[in-house]
């Protein structure tokens, strides 16, 4: 029976006992192999830790701020939907970005200060962020390129939000959990999510035990041989 009755329950129970790396572990086991995002997108401070619900959100490369007279009636709107994206996040929601090239930032510290007003549980991005010291301040866990000041109004839009997306070979899809710690960011699938937590809960506290058998002097082939875990 799984140790937990709701999201908050799970995400403070992941929060305290688990790390990407064995849940990623736990996802290999159970076939899905392709749930890390890139390693390029990593926390701007190392302690900074994320778990909560996707929020997908499409951008796409513009060369204008504003166009009138475009087909596209978005060309006309700065930002295209990056507000109404940035404002429809819910508690325990992450915001994640990806669709435009990498030559500006997708985040900063007023959609920071937006998110953490909202609830929401942090940003991850295919792409730079900026404002580096302000969001630090804030303590809003933001992972993504690195640091890059360049504005995104005349350079990208955001097209949709609350749809599939992919990064890279990574499917995600809006409601899927994503966590995200120093080791990077994973996609856990909403349908697979109970039983990837349970094992991950299991091999955590496993580990526990090699590590325990292997201070005392254990070899590591007989700890494996004992526990299963390595």
């Amino acid at each position: 029976m799984r140790p937990w009755e709701n999201d908050s329950e799970l995400f403070a129970i992941s929060r305290h006992e688990l790390f990407t790396s064995v849940v990623g572990d736990v996802m290999d086991r159970l076939g899905l192999f392709h749930q890390f995002l890139p390693p390029a997108i990593k926390p701007l401070r190392d302690d900074m830790v994320t778990i909560g619900r996707s929020m997908p959100v499409l951008s796409v490369d513009v060369f204008a701020e504003r166009l009138d007279g475009s087909a596209n009636e978005l060309m006309e709107k700065p930002f295209g939907l990056m507000l109404e994206a940035l404002d429809d996040l819910k508690p325990d929601e992450i915001y994640i970005n990806t669709g435009s090239s990498p030559r500006m930032a997708l985040w900063g510290e007023l959609m920071s200060t937006r998110a953490l007003k909202l609830g929401a549980a942090g940003a991850v991005l295919n792409g730079y962020s900026r404002d580096t010291s302000g969001v630090l301040k804030l303590n809003f866990p933001t992972f993504s390129w690195g640091s890059y000041g360049q504005d995104s109004a005349s350079r990208s839009k955001v097209v949709d939000f609350r749809i599939p997306i992919h990064i890279e070979n990574v499917l995600v899809k809006p409601g899927d959990i994503l966590f995200g710690d120093v080791d990077g960011v994973c996609s856990i699938p909403k349908e697979a999510e109970a039983e990837v937590f349970t094992k991950a809960l299991e091999k955590a506290r496993g580990e526990k035990l090699v590590q325990k058998a292997l201070q005392e002097g254990r070899s590591a082939v007989s700890a494996f041989e004992k526990y299963g875990i390595m």
